[in-house]
Parts: structure tokens; C-alpha cells; sequence
């Protein structure tokens, strides 16, 4: 299968029916190697530019429901036109990536490709886009309300200092906030890590 055709089949897949072909387009109009891959807690998806390759890499999370799939697909390529741009020197999500953003999101703002719960959040969002969609607290609990969730499921940022909670058959000690993530303690290991705020965890107690 060529790359056309698996990655029209990738979007009508992972994104909104009526966003699959906005997402093929832009993919056609400055082409780079595209890969779905396996769930990481520590984000949604991921582009760095590289000075020594000719084609970029954009990857993203299999595991997102569609909403969330396209905007996390959007913002990074946002990255990628803004780089190819502006230029190496920008900063990361600086004003040029927002402006490159925003102008990438408008196609599909509209209640054709969003429910209308996920438009407002994203509206307001894009007023001054963040890092991440999980770091705009609104936006991110409205996104969560897609998701499968299973028992006892919580978002990491609800729980108190000092939760105690499960994540990929793992147990942790929730202790302190750092912007968009939280610094945890292993139980078994007493090793420290860092998780995204609205990482969807099991509380235990």
C-alpha cells in the first residue's frame, strides 16, 4: 500500500469523518513520515525538527479517541510548517507556532467535525493556545469525557496530595504539582516520576 493510501486509511481511522481529508491534505501539501505509536504517559504526540533529515516525523498516540487524535495531530504540525517557516530559532510554542496553529485549526472548527461541548472549550483555547491541551484545565476535562474510562478511573490532577493511586498495574504516591505534570513516588520502588496532570489513573484510597 503507498503512503497515500495508508495514511487516508490512518485518518479515517483515528480522526472525525469529516476532518480525514483536511488531514491527508496537509500531510500531501508538505509531506513527512507519520507514525501512530503505542500509549506514552508523558505525551499525546511528538515532532522535533532535525537539521540532518530531508523528511520530518510527526508520531502520535494511538490510544486517543478521535477530538482529541486531530487537534494533537494538528498542534504538531503546527510545529513542523512554523519551523519550516519561521526558521530553527523560534521558540517551541512561541507566538509563531500559535499564529501557525490557529490558521491549521479554522478548517475544522465547526460542529461538523466537534460536539459542541469540545467547540466552545477549543475556541477558547485557541485564543491563546498552550503547550499541551491537557495543560488548559477545561479543555482537558472535556476531552476526558470521550474517553473510555474504566472503574474507580480519576484524573491524576483530582486527587489529593498524598493519593494513592494505580496506573499500568503500578502504584503511586501523588506529591507535587509541577505546571502541567505531577511528581509521584513509585510504592514498590520509591523511585520518583513525573506524570501529565490528566493522565486517567485507578485511585486507591
Amino acid at each position: 500500500m503507498k503512503n497515500e493510501d495508508k495514511f487516508f486509511a490512518a485518518f479515517q481511522k483515528h480522526v472525525p469523518e469529516a476532518a480525514a481529508q483536511y488531514c491527508w491534505n496537509l500531510w500531501k501539501e508538505k509531506p513527512f513520515n507519520f507514525f501512530i505509536t503505542k500509549a506514552r504517559q508523558s505525551k499525546l504526540g511528538d515532532f522535533r525538527y532535525r537539521r540532518d533529515r530531508k523528511i520530518q516525523t510527526i508520531t502520535i498516540n494511538h490510544d486517543l479517541h478521535p477530538y482529541q487524535f486531530l487537534v494533537t495531530f494538528i498542534h504538531e504540525v503546527a510545529h513542523f510548517r512554523a519551523f519550516e517557516k519561521y526558521g530553527l530559532e523560534i521558540l517551541p510554542h512561541g507566538l509563531e507556532w500559535k499564529m501557525t496553529f490557529r490558521e491549521l485549526m479554522v478548517p475544522v472548527l465547526n460542529d461538523a467535525v466537534f460536539p459542541k461541548d469540545i467547540l466552545h472549550a477549543l475556541k477558547r483555547h485557541m485564543q491563546n493556545p498552550k503547550a499541551s491541551s491537557g495543560a488548559d484545565l477545561f479543555l482537558g476535562r472535556v476531552m476526558r469525557g470521550y474517553e473510555q474510562s474504566d472503574a474507580g478511573g480519576a484524573l491524576l490532577v483530582d486527587l489529593p496530595v498524598g493519593g494513592i493511586f494505580e496506573l499500568q498495574g503500578r502504584r503511586f504516591k501523588k506529591e507535587l504539582t509541577r505546571r502541567t505534570r505531577i511528581l509521584c513516588a513509585e510504592l514498590n520502588t520509591g523511585r520518583k516520576y513525573l506524570i501529565s496532570a490528566h493522565a486517567s489513573v485507578k485511585k486507591i484510597e
